[in-house]
C-alpha cells in the first residue's frame, strides 16, 4: 500500500493533441511530486545533448512572485501544466465519483519503488510560479492541467505553443485595467496621470499617447504609448509598486519615508497624501518648458524625430528628477518659468532631437539624459 498518494477529481479534455485531466491540487502537493526539467547542453562522446524543456529559473522572478503570493489580491486562475508518468496515474472510482490517483509506482514482484514519490511529474509550464510557494507556509489551491504518459517531444511541444506562440498582453492594456482597481495603487495613479495628460487641452501631451498601445481611430500625432509614460512615471512615485498596491488594497496608510527617499521619488509625498493633481500640475508645468524650449522638435512626429517620442519621454522624465531637486528640497509644484530657466542653460537645438544623434534605444535615451544633466553642475549623474 503506498503511503503517498493525490487523489482529485478531474474533468477530462480532449483536443488535437490529445486527452488531459483538468483538476486542483495543492502548491506543496505539487512541489513534492514535479521535477524541474531545465534545459542544458551535455557533451556525450563529442556530441552535443539538448536535454530537457524548460527554461533556468530566474530567482529574480520567482522572487517577485513569492511577494506577490503574500498580497491581498494574489490569484493563479490559470492552470499550470504537468506530464505524470503513466505507470504513476490511474482512475478510482468511489461511491460514484471518479478521481484521478497519482502515486508512486512499485514493481510488483520486488515491491522495488521504480519511480518515487517525488519523481511522478515533470512541470511543462508554471515554473516560477509553482517555485515561489516553495519554503513558504502558503499551501494555495492551484488549477493544474495534467497529461499523463507523454513523451519529452510532446512535452518540449506544449511548452513552446504555451510560451511562445500565444499572444503577449499589451503592457499598456495591463496599466489601462489598473483604472479598474477600487484600492489606490501607484499604477492606478499613473494611469489616471496619463488620461489627463493625454485629454487635458492645456497639456503639452494632449493627442500625443496611444492608449492600450495602438493607434486612436481619427487620431494622428501620437507618439508615445500609455505603458511607456507609465513606466517613466513609476519610479518617481514608488520603489515598490506591489508593496504599495498592496497596503492600498488593504485600506493602509502609506508611510512618510523621509529626505533621503524624496530624492529619488519626488512625488511619492504627493501621492502618499492623495495629491495626485500636483503630479499632473508639475508633469504640465516640465513639458510645458520643455515643448516652449524646443517647439519645433516637439512637434515633429516624422522619421528620425527623438524628442516627443519614446527616446526623448525616455531621456527627458529622468532629467524631470534632478531638474526638479535643483528647484526646491521640498514637496511643491515649480512653475513653468522654474523649468524654463534650467532648460534655457542646456545647448541643444532643435535640429538635435534625431536618431543619429540620439540612437534608438536605452543608449540614446542615456545620451540625452546626459546631454541635459550638463545644464546642472551642482548635481551628479545618476
Amino acid at each position: 500500500m503506498n503511503s503517498k498518494i493525490i487523489s482529485t477529481p478531474y474533468f477530462e479534455v480532449s483536443q488535437s493533441v490529445g486527452t488531459f485531466y483538468s483538476c486542483v491540487i495543492s502548491a506543496q502537493e505539487l512541489l513534492e511530486i514535479c521535477k524541474f526539467d531545465f534545459r542544458q547542453i551535455k557533451e556525450n562522446g563529442g556530441v552535443k545533448q539538448f536535454l530537457g524543456i524548460q527554461r533556468p529559473l530566474n530567482d529574480s522572478r520567482v522572487r517577485e512572485i513569492r511577494r506577490f503570493i503574500g498580497t491581498v489580491d494574489a490569484s493563479f486562475p490559470t492552470s499550470l501544466v504537468i506530464s505524470v508518468d503513466e505507470r504513476c496515474a490511474r482512475i478510482s472510482e468511489e461511491t460514484g465519483k471518479k478521481k484521478l490517483v497519482l502515486e508512486p509506482y512499485i514493481d510488483n514482484e520486488t515491491g522495488k519503488k521504480i519511480v518515487p514519490f517525488d519523481q511522478i511529474a515533470t512541470i511543462i509550464d508554471g515554473q516560477h510560479r509553482l517555485k515561489a510557494f516553495e519554503g513558504t507556509d502558503h499551501n494555495w489551491i492551484l488549477p493544474v492541467n495534467v497529461f499523463v504518459g507523454v513523451d519529452e517531444g510532446t512535452q518540449a511541444m506544449l511548452f513552446s505553443k504555451v510560451n511562445l506562440a500565444q499572444t503577449k498582453v499589451n503592457k499598456s492594456l495591463v496599466y489601462d485595467l489598473f483604472s479598474l482597481d477600487k484600492g489606490r495603487s501607484p499604477e492606478k495613479t499613473c494611469h489616471e496621470l496619463v488620461v489627463n495628460l493625454n485629454d487635458m487641452k492645456k497639456s503639452p501631451f494632449k493627442g500625443k499617447i496611444k492608449r492600450l498601445g495602438s493607434a486612436t481611430d481619427g487620431v494622428f500625432g501620437e507618439t508615445l504609448s500609455q505603458a511607456t509614460v507609465v513606466k517613466g512615471l513609476l519610479p518617481l512615485i514608488t520603489k515598490d509598486a506591489l508593496g504599495d498596491r498592496d497596503i492600498g488594497k488593504r485600506g493602509g496608510s502609506f508611510p512618510d519615508r523621509g529626505s533621503n527617499d524624496f530624492e529619488r521619488r519626488i512625488f511619492y509625498p504627493f501621492f502618499k497624501d492623495k495629491e495626485d493633481h500636483r503630479i499632473l500640475a508639475t508633469m504640465i508645468n516640465y513639458y510645458s518648458a520643455v515643448a516652449a524650449r524646443w517647439p519645433t522638435a516637439w512637434v515633429n512626429t516624422g522619421r528620425g524625430a527623438v524628442l516627443a517620442k519614446t527616446n526623448g519621454f525616455n531621456g527627458t522624465i529622468r532629467f524631470l528628477r534632478d531638474a526638479y531637486l535643483e528647484l526646491t528640497s521640498q514637496p511643491e509644484v515649480p512653475s513653468i518659468e522654474d523649468f524654463s530657466a534650467i532648460l534655457a542653460r542646456v545647448k541643444l537645438v532643435d535640429q538635435d532631437f534625431t536618431t543619429e544623434k540620439f540612437p534608438p534605444g536605452s543608449s540614446g535615451a542615456s545620451q540625452l539624459y546626459a546631454e541635459l544633466k550638463k545644464s546642472l553642475p551642482s548635481q551628479k549623474t545618476n
